[in-house]
């Protein structure tokens, strides 16, 4: 079995729904008491938070290469970023790890694809949903179009994804919220 070195923390919230999803995942297909072999490196998401408010994406993408570095050496086969936002800087991670980098957008984009999907609804963090590296890589790769909710929408998961998901928090207010996003992104066009 080939080893998994995860890039987390960012939020842990986040990366423990990698950790689950990867062993259910193998579990899955081998049986049994079977696990995933992982790796992983939980960086402390203040510090990451701090590099995207000021705008210092190379620095962040030479901590997430770093933390490549350290998974490859301690046996990592492969590496993943567990969370969207910080793929806006997968090919410098990319270009400094010594093994593969997973692109979780390059797989997104594969499997809407291969379901006949066209336009997701891209529920992220502002810097997902608002930078373009996302949309870009999508319709590069794939030839899928992802929409954004509008300005208030996009500013309501920001503050949802930060203020509570990463803490662990869901209010019934934020899910009918984002209920509400989901509805109006369906009523643009969005299939997935």
């Amino acid at each position: 079995m080939k080893s998994m070195g995860l890039i987390g923390g960012m939020s842990w919230e986040s990366t423990a729904v990698y950790y689950s999803q990867i062993n259910q995942a193998v579990r899955a297909r081998l049986g049994g008491l079977h696990s995933g072999h992982i790796l992983m490196e939980s960086l402390d998401f203040a510090g990451i938070v701090a590099l995207q408010k000021a705008g210092h994406w190379d620095e962040a993408a030479n901590v997430l290469g770093a933390s490549a570095v350290h998974l490859a050496k301690g046996g990592a086969d492969c590496v993943l970023i567990c969370t969207n936002t910080m793929h806006i800087v997968s090919e410098q991670v990319s270009a400094l790890s010594p093994v593969p980098l997973i692109d979780i957008i390059d797989v997104t984009g594969a499997a809407l694809k291969n379901a006949g999907m066209k336009r997701p609804l891209l529920l992220a963090t502002r810097y997902s949903m608002e930078h373009g590296f996302y949309h870009d890589r999508m319709m590069a790769l794939h030839g899928i179009e992802p929409i954004v909710p509008d300005a208030a929408g996009r500013d309501a998961m920001h503050r949802i994804i930060f203020d509570e998901l990463c803490c662990g928090q869901v209010s019934e207010q934020s899910s009918a919220e984002v209920i509400g996003i989901i509805q109006q992104g369906i009523a643009e066009g969005a299939d997935s």
